[in-house]
């Protein structure tokens, strides 16, 4: 179903763009920072219970656009390529809004946890993103799109959530010292930011298969 290379390749590009800034790696710091390491962990296995989630929607819409159309198919990854850049520009260009001494109220971990899941669920953003990039990595001839989204998915979603804990475990520890050096996170912005550029760039272009 998958070469190796491509597996890969989709690992790699899935962990670069785990690592980008986003509301899922701060609300993590941030229960971490406000309640200790565990805190940010339980956020972190909730927010990758939201990730299967939208594996599983992914699957099936995905699944039911390319019953009703291939050509529909080809549009949307053309527009999920294009999406990239321009999350990756967005990046670039705009301000870092949240950080992780915005205190949260405490919570136990189970809803720390449920807190995690439904959040993650809940934001489109998240949704666009999963139907924008799992599907540049699709090959319907190669057998169950929805079988090949569940997989890249998984894969996807395991880096995401070994990322978030780490944070969650680093904030613990360092998080303070993190939010008074501003550099750092302009460098990382500017990276992560260049990194989605480049792959929504490369991924659109036709001689890509």
């Amino acid at each position: 179903m998958f070469e190796f290379s491509e597996l890969l390749l989709f690992a790699s590009a899935g962990l670069l763009l785990n690592i980008a800034p986003g509301p899922d790696m701060v609300y993590c710091a941030t229960r971490s920072v406000g309640q200790g390491k565990a805190a940010g962990v339980v956020s972190a296995l909730g927010i990758g219970g939201g990730g299967l989630v939208h594996t599983a929607m992914a699957a099936l819409g995905l699944s039911a656009i390319l019953m009703y159309s291939s050509t529909a198919f080809q549009v949307i990854k053309l527009a999920g390529a294009a999406y990239l850049v321009y999350i990756g520009v967005r990046m670039i260009v705009g301000k870092r809004k949240a950080t992780a001494t915005n205190k949260l109220p405490d919570a136990g971990l189970l809803r720390i946890f449920r807190q995690g899941v439904v959040t993650n669920v809940l934001n489109p953003k998240v949704a666009l993103f999963f139907l924008s990039f799992l599907p540049q990595f699709v090959h319907p001839e190669r057998g169950s799109v929805a079988v090949q989204i569940i997989v890249l998915g998984m894969i996807f979603n395991f880096t995401g959530t070994t990322v978030n804990v780490l944070v969650g475990l680093l904030f613990g520890y360092v998080g303070g010292w993190l939010e008074t050096k501003p550099a750092f996170w302009k460098v990382q912005r500017w990276v992560t930011g260049s990194i989605f550029v480049a792959l929504g760039a490369s991924l659109a272009l036709p001689d890509r298969r």
